[in-house]
Order: structure tokens, then C-alpha cells, then sequence
């Protein structure tokens, strides 16, 4: 269906990005959940189980570390609104799974199509990275300077561009209703 809304709530880390996502998304009946983190280890499982006890019953929940536009083109429909988190954690898989820009750079093209026209309302959680010391490594400069080029190709495409600083909302991109993406 055209005409439906997104929005990229991004900000640093602990900042309150989930947690507002999940406050817009209050409103909406049937909600889905496109959980991009993988239970590695010990300190993500943990994250993993707070957020879900977090999101509670409201929300189907669907793990997809990997292919996210394809998720969202088949089963969007199902649902009036899609929080996808986190666009940084989905980044970083790309990076551990595939190795090369030229295994997942396509996936990223495919994951910015479909924001263009989604099948439903989305909310799209990213963080910023990019205000910080510059990295060390080239591993690690290669991941931030992606993960800024993807929240700037997501923002251009958003609706509406939330950034969180210490747990308060702040609209960059859009209108400032609360109440709805």
C-alpha cells in the first residue's frame, strides 16, 4: 500500500531509542517486530530477553538477523506497523556473516527499495555512531562511516527523523506529533 510512513529514530547508545519506539507504536493494532540481534553471547542474551519483556505480547515478533527487506516485502502486510531494531545491529551482521561490501551492499540496496514503498507503516531504530572518537582500526572506521552512509540513504527516505539525547525526543526530519509516526 503507498503512502505509508517511516521513521529512523537513531541517537547514541542507552539513549531511550527502543523504548520510544515502542511508545509510537502504542496506537497500533496489529505490530510486528523485526529483531535483528543474534544471542552470541552471554551480555546480548540479556539485552535480547530485556527487550522482549519489554515489547511484552503486543508485538509479533519476528528474528531476521540478516535478510530484513525481504521480511518486510512478505510479511508487511500482515501488519499495520513494523518496528525494525536495531538498522546498526543489522549492519553489523552483514559485516560478520558476508565479509565483503560485494555480498552485502546488495542487501542494503534491496532493504532501501522497499522503504520507498512499504507495504506498511515502519519504524526503523539505527544508532548514531558517528559523533565519537575516530576508530582505531580500518575494521571498525569501515563499520562507522556504513553505518552513517545507511542512516543517511534511511533518513533521506524517512518521513519523519527522530534523534534521542538522554532519553528526550528530538524531531530533525518532519513533524512533531507524538502520538503516530
Amino acid at each position: 500500500m503507498a503512502g505509508q510512513t517511516t521513521v529512523l529514530i537513531t541517537g547514541g547508545s542507552r539513549s531511550g531509542k527502543s523504548s520510544y519506539a515502542l511508545k509510537l507504536a502504542h496506537p497500533y493494532q496489529k505490530k510486528g517486530f523485526i529483531a535483528t540481534a543474534e544471542a552470541l553471547d552471554d551480555e546480548m542474551k540479556e539485552r535480547i530477553i530485556n527487550h522482549q519483556r519489554e515489547r511484552a505480547e503486543s508485538f509479533v515478533t519476528i528474528e531476521e538477523p540478516l535478510q530484513i527487506a525481504e521480511v518486510i516485502g512478505k510479511r508487511g502486510d500482515e501488519f499495520d506497523l513494523l518496528i525494525l531494531d536495531c538498522l546498526t545491529v543489522w549492519l553489523g551482521n552483514l559485516h560478520f556473516h558476508l565479509k565483503s561490501p560485494q555480498k552485502y551492499h546488495p542487501l542494503i540496496q534491496e532493504f532501501l527499495e522497499v522503504l520507498k514503498n512499504p507495504p506498511c507503516d515502519l519504524i526503523l531504530v539505527s544508532n548514531e555512531i558517528g559523533m565519537g572518537i575516530i576508530p582505531e582500526n580500518k575494521l571498525s572506521r569501515k563499520f562507522r562511516d556504513d553505518a552513517g552512509k545507511l542512516n543517511q540513504q534511511v533518513a533521506e527516505l524517512a518521513g519523519r527523523v527522530i534523534l534521542m539525547v538522554s532519553g528526550i525526543p528530538v524531531v530533525i526530519k518532519g513533524n512533531s506529533q507524538e502520538a503516530s509516526p
